[in-house]
């Protein structure tokens, strides 16, 4: 009899760990901004925020497996995205940054280790300086080099390609080209981001970016950061490696991502995972504020 029951418990706790994984959405308001959140988990609070032009479901595979981890996951749609509305003229990214900082007070249990990839980082950093209370630690994923565009050959090419990737008026041949050479590694299935971008966000990031002097935000204030990289990720030459640590030492931990470009994410979310949790078990605890 004790087998069984005991079982039986193994069992239930096993439906319920499966249950915390599964997302659910919710809604987080302040002034005129409403942000949509995907939820998953229990345990630790991790936010993380998508690249430009693109939704929280890049994250998909990745934030399971955090889950799955042990972690509590929050991912905010950025304005123009799903059910999120708000200003989208005007912004800096202080005001996405404010957004960031909304979600983590909402769910009174921060601060939170943000992972951002590529614009996300941006955001992810200037939440970091302007709400350095709420952030434990930043992961920066497939971050450009700190002197991109101007700084590195080739620079013109890939940013006509990051905008024909999302152009829905293309035939998909042409856009499967420019997606294969701006974000993804050779043999990696590109097609998987044929779907899934924002004009209107895509249009409100870049300009904020734009508005925003890079200095403002580059340093993620004095928090941990992890700097994951795609081994082939164009927007950070091999030259790059290392300007993180170079500039912030120990403060930054470097992890490289073999067959990975600048998306990253689709492209090896195990090893993402794998590396997120590992940085992450090497944080001081987080006391809730």
């Amino acid at each position: 009899m004790g087998r069984i029951v005991a079982a039986v418990a193994s069992a239930l706790m096993a439906l319920s760990t499966a249950a915390r994984a599964e997302p659910a959405r919710q809604i987080v308001a302040y002034e005129d901004v409403r942000i949509e959140v995907i939820v998953q988990g229990s345990g630790p609070l991790v936010v993380m925020l998508p690249s430009r032009g693109r939704g929280a479901e890049d994250f998909d595979a990745v934030a399971t497996g955090l889950a799955k981890a042990g972690f509590r996951v929050l991912r905010p749609q950025p304005r123009g995205v799903g059910g999120s509305r708000g200003s989208m003229t005007g912004l800096s990214l202080h005001d996405f940054a404010r957004d960031t900082a909304a979600v983590i007070r909402h769910e009174k249990r921060g601060p939170a280790v943000l992972v951002g990839h590529a614009f996300g980082s941006w955001v992810a950093r200037a939440t970091a300086v302007d709400h350095p209370e709420l952030v434990r630690g930043v992961v920066l994923v497939a971050a450009a080099a700190k002197g991109y565009p101007s700084g590195f050959s080739g620079a013109k090419e890939l940013s006509e390609a990051v905008r024909k990737s999302g152009d829905p008026l293309l035939p998909e041949r042409e856009r499967l080209k420019y997606l294969q050479l701006a974000f993804f590694a050779p043999g990696n299935d590109a097609g998987v981001w044929l779907k899934g971008w924002h004009g209107e966000a895509d249009e409100a990031q870049s300009a904020a970016g734009r508005a925003t002097k890079q200095s403002e935000w580059w340093s993620a204030g004095s928090v941990p950061l992890l700097d994951l990289q795609g081994a082939l990720d164009p927007f950070k030459p091999r030259s790059a490696s290392n300007e993180l640590v170079e500039e912030f030492g120990d403060r930054a931990t470097i992890v490289v991502i073999e067959n990975a470009s600048h998306a990253l994410l689709p492209e090896q979310p195990a090893a993402v995972v794998e590396a997120i949790v590992a940085w992450i078990g090497r944080l001081p605890s987080a006391e809730p504020r």
